[in-house]
């Protein structure tokens, strides 16, 4: 895993679109060469997502969270259409609310999602962070949000 942060922080990227995709691919490498676990941008993929998680020592949680948290991101935002844009996490105070505190977060109509601060709240807090689950709650919550929009 080394060598893909070597890689990544390498590159300088002109959007942080790109910058997620490239973590995102990243995440996808390193699953199958590393852990022999498909990831495909399917819903379905969160479950193996989920499992590679829970196997992983919590080391390097910059890293580790941007990888993983990009992947889990890309799969809603594929399924969703979401946008990825920066914004505060929620809990920082207004006053801390700098470009600098800014993490990625997907915004899929009018919802925000912090994908990254999720799987990094799974490395340090555990099970009880579990990413299917989430992955389930936000569908039911987007299509839900998404059908009683108006048209």
């Amino acid at each position: 895993m080394f060598e893909s942060k070597a890689k990544l922080d390498a590159q300088s990227f002109d959007s942080l679109d790109a910058m997620i995709r490239a973590y995102a691919e990243e995440a996808v490498l390193v699953a199958r060469e590393q852990h022999r676990v498909l990831l495909d941008y399917t819903p379905a993929s969160i479950d193996a997502l989920e499992r590679l998680v829970d196997g992983q020592a919590a080391v390097d949680l910059d890293f580790q969270s941007r990888l993983w948290g990009s992947y889990f991101g890309e799969v809603l935002r594929r399924r969703w259409n979401g946008l990825w844009l920066l914004a505060p996490y929620p809990g920082t105070r207004e006053s801390s609310r700098q470009a600098s505190s800014a993490v990625p977060t997907l915004d899929v109509a009018g919802s925000r999602l912090w994908p990254t601060m999720k799987v990094y709240r799974r490395l340090t807090l555990g099970e009880a962070e579990n990413l299917s689950t989430f992955y389930t709650l936000v569908e039911k919550r987007l299509a839900a949000a998404i059908s009683s929009r108006p048209n």
